[in-house]
C-alpha cells in the first residue's frame, strides 16, 4: 500500500518499514475515520512521545506507527481537499503520521479481513511486515494495552 502523509512523504508499506514493530490504523469511511482519530493522541502518547526530562516511566517504544485514511471509490477525488483541511485542524505533531491512501478496496479488505466499515481496523506488523496482531473498534485503554503487550512481548 503506498500512501503520501500529511506532511507530503510517500510510504510504500510495509516495505518501508522493516527493521522495527509498525503499528498501523486503517480507517475507510467516515464513521471509521472518526473512531481512528480517537487514537491519535494517546497511541502517539504511548509509543512515540519522548519527554525532555527522561524518567524512570518514559515510553521507550522505537517503533513505526502511521494512521491511514482510505480514499476509495466515489470518495477519490475528495482526497486532497480532505488532506489539506486535515494539515490544518490535527495537532502539528502528528502531521507525519498520518498517511492518505487513494486507490481500490477490494484487495485490503479481503486480505486483511474487514468486517465492516464503520470501525477503524489496526494492525502490529513485525520488523519483516508480518502482521502479528490485530485489533478494531474506537480506542480503549485495554486495547493500548494489547498492542503494547504484543510489541513487548517481542523484546522478551
Amino acid at each position: 500500500m503506498e500512501g503520501e502523509s500529511l506532511t507530503n512523504q510517500n510510504l510504500n508499506l510495509p516495505e518501508d518499514l522493516k527493521g522495527k514493530y509498525s503499528i498501523i490504523g486503517l480507517a475507510y469511511s467516515k464513521k471509521s475515520e472518526s473512531a481512528l482519530k480517537t487514537w491519535f493522541e494517546p497511541a502517539y502518547n504511548q509509543f512515540l512521545y519522548k519527554p525532555e526530562t527522561p524518567s524512570l516511566f518514559a515510553g521507550s517504544y522505537d517503533v513505526h506507527l502511521y494512521f491511514i485514511p482510505m480514499f476509495t471509490g466515489v470518495k477519490r477525488p475528495a482526497y486532497k481537499t480532505v488532506m489539506n483541511k486535515m494539515k490544518k485542524t490535527i495537532d502539528k505533531k502528528l502531521l507525519p503520521y498520518v498517511l492518505f491512501y487513494k486507490g481500490e478496496l477490494k484487495k485490503y479488505k479481503k486480505s486483511l479481513k474487514f468486517k465492516g466499515k464503520d470501525v477503524p481496523y489496526f494492525f502490529v506488523l513485525d520488523e519483516n511486515g508480518k502482521i502479528v496482531y490485530t485489533t478494531s473498534g474506537r480506542y480503549t485503554d485495554s486495547k493500548m494495552r494489547e498492542i503494547a503487550d504484543q510489541i513487548e512481548d517481542s523484546w522478551n
